[in-house]
């Protein structure tokens, strides 16, 4: 323990998850990202949950309000934003019942004094007021009237009341930065550029800011401050990124890789929007953006454009993905680039909105209509959705077909440290745009056939509407061989579904590496999309409490990895840990006839650690059970 030119000691730790939470409207978004911002900036390891209120305008005071937003900062690598936290900032009433009971035992919560008033307690459902019946002694509680420091602090300049409690949220900044021996002065910077349009509010933030660290120094409330030490982190050069911003650079990237104009064709939805926001923003690059009337003009627009030789992407959640179908069946038809992003939520029908989930992987394999296969693919962190987003425009385009790129909402919103790659490092992505006639018709004239294929990987050539000798027609209807006519002969009609399977077969996909450091492990955790954070971090607690357990991440979900089925059954017991009720276990147990167990959890929240730790450790536990059952857990079992 060392000291500083402060009252308080400063302790170092190796890791700390805070969560900061109030009314939609307190700035705790912002908050909390400027925090991560700042430990990301000293060199530390995150990992973020942002957590919005279902409903758009809940009313204010109550738990349904109450938005959030979760850091993990560590000295080590981080997987997860965290399960039970060692600190949180309850804004009101409201936050305080929403969160506490995620605080750890000892764990630390600062409240504003100011939102725990009569009328506060009413509307958050309190009968009593909790900071005094006892009920928190076994916390560590810091009460603080942030909004009547926050008015005194802002006053010589002139705000308003109202606006100058706005400003709390940059107090509540300023104390925990001092907390966690975060300077401020690079947030000082980042509101000067951010309000320098609005000189008051950026003078009263700044204020707000100082005056809280300044408090943190002074009022002696605190016994210890804290320290986190920078992260081992790949030399380079790293900026915060979201999922959503990753998956919206990967596609411009490989869009350009492959020589093409970026169309993308969408409408609203959460949690997606902010990849339409953001693809919006980059007209300077070449980015064209069509916000259209509905889910169905969005995808059809998007694949009107690849016909016109764009690379067409659209990008939806769970409910606008199933009005997606069809039109994604066209483009399976007519076999054309379109890369649909599906940011998956909680549901089914609206479900929970801003809450995550992984049930939309059976609808992406097999949501269409007759036998339709594309590839799917899922990221498995924020920073990950560039480089799968990019793998996804590469099988688009180089093997003529529709491809789903699932991420969620966990991994949208989420952000971590992203190094910034060597884009000359990119391989470029093969177009192979026809020229012009490439066979000939009955009296032997040049014609172009749209479904001639290179017989090694079966992709039809892609001839852009205008050029010379390439004229052409697609539709919906069975196609010929070849010619591309209407036919509906059965022969024929066989021979395209099983051309059209075995193109989408033959993408050559990366095997799977197992992480399985002593090669003795008896039980494989297998992986997907978001899961892998939670499923990292169980194996971590396994394997440092001395147990053996190997684990395998999956990024191509369709065609799977050639050496996934020997990998399987090179182990006792597989089990798959998943944010659904067993979706991609089915698709194991029915392409490989493994017995996969199910570990799931369906709560619109990531995979709990503890939990999750504790049902891998039995399943570890029970392979010695001659009944091969687990504390009476079985697939059924987790299915109800």
């Amino acid at each position: 323990m060392s000291t500083d030119r402060t009252s308080a000691p400063t302790r170092r730790v190796d890791r700390v998850v805070i969560r900061f939470a109030g009314d939609s409207g307190d700035g705790v978004q912002l908050t909390g990202g400027r925090f991560g911002t700042d430990s990301a900036e000293l060199g530390n390891d995150i990992a973020t949950l942002p957590s919005y209120p279902a409903e758009i305008r809940a009313p204010q005071g109550t738990v349904a309000g109450v938005s959030s937003f979760q850091i993990q900062f560590a000295d080590r690598e981080v997987t997860s934003p965290g399960e039970h936290l060692d600190a949180l900032v309850a804004m009101n009433a409201a936050a305080l019942r929403a969160n506490v009971a995620d605080v750890r035992r000892d764990g630390l919560v600062i409240v504003d004094d100011h939102g725990f008033g009569a009328r506060d307690l009413r509307r958050a459902g309190y009968r009593d007021g909790p900071l005094e019946d006892g009920s928190l002694d076994a916390l560590r509680v810091i009460r603080v009237d942030m909004t009547a420091l926050t008015i005194a602090a802002v006053e010589p300049l002139g705000l308003g009341r109202k606006d100058a409690r706005r400003c709390r949220a940059m107090f509540a900044l300023g104390l925990v930065s001092w907390l966690y021996s975060r300077p401020v002065d690079e947030t000082v910077s980042w509101l000067d550029r951010r309000f320098a349009d609005r000189p008051a509010l950026r003078d009263a933030d700044i204020a707000a800011l100082r005056a809280g660290a300044n408090y943190g120094e002074t009022a002696e409330l605190f016994a210890v401050r804290y320290e986190v030490a920078p992260a081992p982190l790949r030399s380079g050069r790293y900026r915060q990124i979201t999922g959503n911003t990753a998956t919206a650079y990967g596609l411009m990237v490989g869009a350009h890789r492959a020589g093409l104009r970026l169309f993308v064709g969408s409408y609203p939805i959460t949690p997606a929007s902010e990849l339409l926001h953001e693809l919006s923003r980059q007209a300077s690059h070449g980015v064209i953006t069509f916000q259209a009337e509905d889910e169905i003009a969005g995808v059809g627009a998007a694949l009107g454009a690849s016909f016109g030789g764009s690379l067409g992407v659209t990008t939806t959640s769970g409910p606008g993905f199933a009005l997606k179908q069809e039109m994604i069946n066209l483009a399976v038809m007519i076999e054309l680039p379109l890369v649909i992003v599906d940011v998956q939520r909680a549901g089914p029908s609206t479900g929970m909105p801003t809450k995550t989930e992984q049930g939309d992987l059976l609808q992406a394999m097999w949501g269409r209509n007759g036998e339709s296969p594309l590839p799917v693919v899922a990221a498995a962190s924020p920073s990950d959705c560039f480089d799968v987003a990019v793998t996804a425009c590469r099988m688009a385009v180089e093997y003529r077909t529709p491809v789903v790129m699932l991420s969620d909402a966990l991994l949208a919103n989420g952000a971590e440290p992203w190094l910034l790659p060597d884009l000359s490092e990119i391989p470029p992505i093969d177009s192979h745009l026809a020229t012009g006639p490439n066979g000939t018709d009955d009296r032997g004239e040049p014609v172009h056939l749209p479904y001639r294929r290179d017989p090694r990987t079966l992709v039809r050539d892609w001839a852009v509407p205008g050029t010379p000798g390439a004229e052409h027609r697609l539709g919906g209807l069975e196609k010929s061989i070849e010619a591309g006519t209407v036919t509906y002969s059965p022969l024929n009609h066989e021979q395209m579904v099983r051309t059209r399977a075995r193109r989408i077969a033959g993408i050559p996909v990366p095997d799977v590496e197992v992480d399985d450091p002593s090669g003795g492990a008896r039980v494989l955790v297998v992986g997907w999309g978001s899961a892998w954070g939670s499923i990292t971090a169980a194996v971590q607690r396994l394997r440092a409490a001395g147990a053996d357990i190997a684990r395998v991440q999956v990024r191509t979900l369709n065609p799977l990895p050639a050496n996934l089925g020997r990998v399987l059954r090179g182990y006792e017991r597989v089990v798959v840990p998943e944010a659904n009720l067993g979706q991609f276990a089915t698709i194991l147990r029915a392409r490989y006839l493994v017995d996969a167990r199910s570990v799931t959890q369906v709560r619109g929240q990531p995979l709990g650690l503890d939990e999750l730790t504790d049902r891998l450790a039995r399943q570890i536990d029970g392979l010695d059970d001659p009944a091969g059952a687990v504390d009476g857990e079985s697939t059924e079992e987790d299915h109800r």
